[in-house]
């Protein structure tokens, strides 16, 4: 038999409801206590007739007490206290009277004045009515800072959000202008054909990068597909001066990333590499898994940091004419994303490998898609081992 997961709410998810049951639960706590002292000094059953009416008077003040705190506890504090501070002796006395007055007509002792039953059961009601307005003002002050708190996390989650797409629709321009200007020099060649691959080729890029959401995630397969169009897209201007090569481990494929990460880097080093160079470079993406870790790695064989522009590189500053450029692809764009994304639970670093070049590596938590929680790859392996 299938059991559906229980699933606890917060109690003050309802307030309503929270209300209603703290009411009940506390008048119903005084009356058993107050009945309870009654019968251990050796008074009679019917004592417990006045404490139901006691406790029902307190009752129905308190409730006339909470609409008139609901409107003061939202007002400047001079006005909430100036209110409060009011009501509630109007409000004791109300009960007290009340309680003298039944009291009286229960006894009918008249050795004992009204004045004087008046002011001892006023000690015991300004009592409740004096814990029950602190509790009320205390929940209700600790609910609004946590309002204003979650408030706060919601407004931080929508500003990160926020930054996440600006730093995601960040792309370079020059890459726009050069292919359109790349399309526009084939047209008037009248080379058609690798005008119109080039031109479908720039289409299909960009609809993945305003289709998808700017906060999702895609696995390293869609990442790398949307790589290989996009250097197709370059590889017509290039021609056989951008040479790639991908080494993806088979099982990284299904593992998440954020989208369009990887974009950058590699026209970071298509600028920086391929084009300084007359016979181009080589560009390697690869991944791979290292511990419970995906690790992403683009490197190039371009001259590196051992140039005039390496500052450059770094910030995603290019200069035109004298003029500072941002090129929207520095690698502070990336960092970022992943500062967002992930928080400390990344690596992010840029090195020059022996060989020479340029390289970047990306260290991410490996997740999956998969509904279920997935075993890592070195996991199943000892599975299908033994």
């Amino acid at each position: 038999m299938a059991v559906l997961p229980f699933r606890p709410t917060p109690f003050f998810a309802n307030k309503n409801r929270a209300f209603w049951r703290l009411q009940a639960l506390g008048w119903g706590g005084a009356m058993l206590l107050r009945a309870m002292s009654g019968l251990a000094n050796g008074l009679s059953l019917s004592f417990l007739v006045l404490v139901l009416i006691s406790t029902l008077t307190g009752f129905s003040i308190t409730l006339i007490l909470s609409v008139i705190y609901r409107q003061l506890i939202t007002r400047r504090p001079l006005i909430t206290w100036g209110g409060t501070a009011m009501m509630l002796p109007f409000a004791l006395a109300l009960y007290a009277f009340i309680d003298a007055w039944v009291n009286e007509l229960y006894y009918g002792d008249a050795t004992v004045g009204f004045a004087q039953r008046f002011i001892g059961l006023f000690y015991l009601d300004a009592t409740l009515l004096g814990a029950w307005s602190a509790l009320y003002y205390a929940i209700n002050f600790f609910l609004q800072i946590e309002e204003q708190n979650d408030q706060l996390i919601q407004l931080e989650n929508q500003a990160s959000q926020a930054q996440l797409a600006m730093l995601r629709y960040q792309l370079n321009p020059h890459f726009l202008f050069n292919t359109l200007n790349s399309i526009s020099t084939l047209v008037l060649l009248k080379q058609t054909e690798p005008a119109n691959a080039m031109l479908s080729r720039l289409s299909s890029f960009l609809r993945y990068t305003l289709v998808n959401e700017p906060t999702g995630r895609v696995t390293v397969a869609q990442e790398v597909d949307t790589l290989k169009l996009y250097l197709d897209i370059e590889r017509m201007r290039f021609e056989e001066r951008l040479r790639t090569s991908f080494r993806i481990d088979p099982l990284t494929e299904q593992a998440l990333l954020p989208s369009l990460l990887l974009q950058p880097l590699v026209e970071n080093a298509i600028k920086y590499a391929v084009s300084t160079q007359e016979a181009g470079a080589e560009i390697t993406i690869s991944a791979q898994l290292v511990g419970q870790n995906l690790r992403i790695v683009v490197s190039d064989t371009g001259p590196g940091l051992q140039m005039s522009a390496a500052s450059n590189r770094l910030s995603g500053v290019t200069f035109d004419g004298g003029e500072p450029v941002s090129t929207g692809v520095g690698l502070a764009n990336i960092r970022d994303r992943l500062a967002q994304a992930y928080g400390e639970n990344h690596r992010f670093e840029t090195m020059e490998p022996p060989e020479g070049g340029f390289a970047v590596l990306i260290e991410l938590p490996f997740e999956r898609r998969e509904t279920a929680p997935a075993a890592l790859p070195e996991q199943r392996r000892a599975g299908i081992a033994g």
